[in-house]
């Protein structure tokens, strides 16, 4: 990475609002500088665990569990199965899963977040938890560790293997 694309970066964020720049620098010191950088987001590939983190510059308001700015976007492969998502719509505004790609992706604030919103919808696909004890969960695990500084294993890394090969291309008709 040369000085002229970090100084780039530096004057991206900038202009960014305190939360975000606040949010994408700790991005920049835990995985590097980006691979691509726009105006308005900054983009990693491959990073940890992720397919896909992308620190956005501007922000959507979420109130689950708590009001929080929803700008940092992680992505991983993951095969949702088809019947699951109806429920997956219940359980978190800030979770998208992808069919056609064979992602989901998570928005929050922070990456222990995006970490345990992943560990809670693994657990609501493979039926460990029903959605209003994933939420419950969630609920009971931020507020510990927003509040007290205390982690949880769910915070802390996936709680379950990665998938490959997860695209589903769909049934072509003609």
């Amino acid at each position: 990475m040369n000085n002229d694309y970090q100084s780039c970066v530096d004057q991206i964020l900038s202009a960014w609002e305190p939360k975000q720049k606040e949010g994408a620098l700790k991005i920049i010191q835990k995985y590097g500088y980006p691979q691509e950088a726009t105006a308005s987001r900054l983009i990693w590939y491959n990073n940890g665990v992720w397919k896909r983190t992308i620190v956005h510059r501007d922000a959507v308001s979420h109130c689950f569990p708590t009001l929080h700015p929803d700008f940092l976007e992680q992505t991983i492969d993951y095969r949702t199965p088809l019947d699951a998502f109806d429920a997956l719509a219940y359980y978190d505004g800030g979770v998208y899963p992808d069919r056609t790609k064979g992602e989901v992706s998570v928005f929050c604030d922070k990456e222990e977040m995006n970490t345990l919103s992943l560990n809670l919808f693994h657990d609501i696909v493979t039926c460990k938890r029903t959605v209003e004890e994933a939420r419950k969960c969630y609920t009971e695990i931020a507020k510990n560790y927003l509040l007290n500084g205390i982690s949880s294993p769910y915070l802390e890394q996936l709680l379950f293997p990665p998938q490959h090969n997860t695209a589903d291309p769909d049934v072509r008709y003609f």
